[in-house]
């Protein structure tokens, strides 16, 4: 008996943890789906969901097959995009990881521009600061900032960021502006924590020691301590535009190249990529532009930036 369409039900109740929530998705009624789940658990002869009544998870069967069932259904939609003809078939599945405040800003939008250009396509955006494993937690891309580790994943340049030097002016009134490297170690830096020492700063090919009453690991945190006059703050530009229009920041240049972050989309190794992943690595590049749109509004110069 072909289960093609019981796999589907039981991946995406996996996936989006509520019988409900696939039913909606697949355009099914709750009980269909919880059908097709039980029939597929009774050909396969082992329980793969268990259910109480408040929540249910997967069984360690479940877990197994899962990934091996999606690997199913996604080796399926790349022999359908391989077959097409050349069409470029945008549906089914996008899973995306991204960092939570360039996600917010920047990502976010593009998903929904996408979604609204491509009907058919279901799409899962997971924003956080954590390195997933794009591999064992099924998803399709993800989008990174900054130096990446080693591994077998694909990585495509979209574009890249500066970090900006920045204070509110009444903080660079009553301490003065730094012009040179050395006279950020005598202000109050508010300093950035992502697993690493946030002791230093990093300019061009400089490592600065640096000290001040505040780090955190979220940017948006530090753009508004920055804002509230506590100290100098060394920000990726997406995070600016506003502040800086609004002069509730003031971009600090010194006599010394600015440090460069590059983004890139992450995507797992595959003979075929599909269609979905594709489009949208174009979408998102064209969209961003290089020099980063934002930096363009905030006026930074390109030259400035070498």
């Amino acid at each position: 008996m072909n289960h093609l369409d019981d796999i589907k039900a039981f991946v995406k109740v996996a996936e989006l943890g509520s019988y409900t929530r696939a039913a909606e998705a697949l355009d099914l009624s709750r009980t269909r789906v919880s059908r097709q789940v039980m029939a597929l658990e009774e050909a396969l002869g082992a329980r793969l969901i268990q259910r109480t009544t408040r929540r249910l998870h997967l069984t360690e069967a479940g877990e197994r097959y899962l990934a091996r069932a999606q690997g199913i259904l996604l080796a399926l939609e790349e022999a359908a995009a391989e077959v097409s003809s050349g069409t470029c078939t945008v549906s089914g599945w996008l899973r995306i990881n991204g960092p939570m405040s360039f996600g917010t800003r920047y990502l976010a939008p593009q998903v929904a521009r996408f979604m609204q250009a491509h009907p058919g396509l279901d799409v899962r955006l997971d924003l956080n600061d954590r390195r997933v494993d794009l591999l064992e937690e099924g998803y399709d891309l993800a989008i990174r900032i900054g130096s990446l580790p080693d591994s077998s994943l694909i990585a495509k340049r979209l574009t890249r960021c500066q970090l900006v030097f920045c204070a509110s002016p009444e903080y660079l009134a009553q301490h003065g502006t730094p012009t040179r490297i050395e006279d950020l170690s005598q202000h109050r830096c508010l300093r950035y924590r992502s697993g690493q020492n946030s002791g230093h700063w990093y300019v061009g090919k400089q490592t600065l020691a640096v000290s001040g009453p505040l780090e955190s690991n979220n940017g948006d945190m530090l753009t508004q301590a920055a804002e509230a006059g506590l100290g100098i703050a060394q920000q990726p530009s997406f995070l600016l535009p506003e502040s800086i229009a609004n002069g509730r920041l003031v971009p600090i240049f010194l006599e010394a190249p600015p440090t460069l972050l590059e983004i890139h989309a992450l995507y797992p190794a595959r003979r075929h990529l599909p269609a979905k992943v594709a489009h949208f690595i174009e979408v998102l590049a064209d969209a961003w532009g290089d020099p980063p749109s934002w930096e363009t509004e905030m006026g930074l110069s390109p030259v400035a930036q070498q």
